[in-house]
């Protein structure tokens, strides 16, 4: 039996599943992959978050900055929810494959926008 493997984002990255470029203009012109390829914004929904931005806490200055503390880290957390759609900087993200998929990591800073569906029953969010 194969081991399962698990994908596993880490620091303030996501993990992003591209959207498919739009290959049509609004009047119906087609557009080749490269001009799709060369925008400056790329959208995708979030699969996965990382645990956030490491912090330590202001309890944890002492005389002694370089002994090791034990205990648990904490983080800042990322703002991006898995399900959230992502609309980021294409040149800030890595792509990468993990089991035929094609995903983009994605830093938080690089995240321009997150459109959110709070609620099943809510009618769809509209970009204007």
């Amino acid at each position: 039996m194969a081991a399962l493997k698990r994908l596993i984002v880490v620091g303030d990255r996501v993990l992003v599943k591209p959207s498919e470029g739009e290959d049509r203009t609004k009047v119906g012109l087609y557009l080749p992959p490269t001009a799709i390829d060369n925008q400056a914004v790329q959208t995708g929904k979030v699969v996965a978050v990382g645990p956030g931005t490491p912090i330590g806490a202001p309890a944890d200055l002492n005389d002694e900055p370089w002994k090791i503390h034990s205990g648990e880290p904490k983080y800042l957390p990322v703002q991006a929810e898995v399900g959230d759609f992502a609309i980021f900087f294409r040149k800030a993200a890595v792509e990468i494959t993990f089991e035929r998929e094609k995903y983009l990591v994605v830093p938080q800073a690089a995240i321009l926008a997150l459109v959110r569906n709070e609620g099943e029953d809510e009618e769809e969010v509209g970009l204007y």
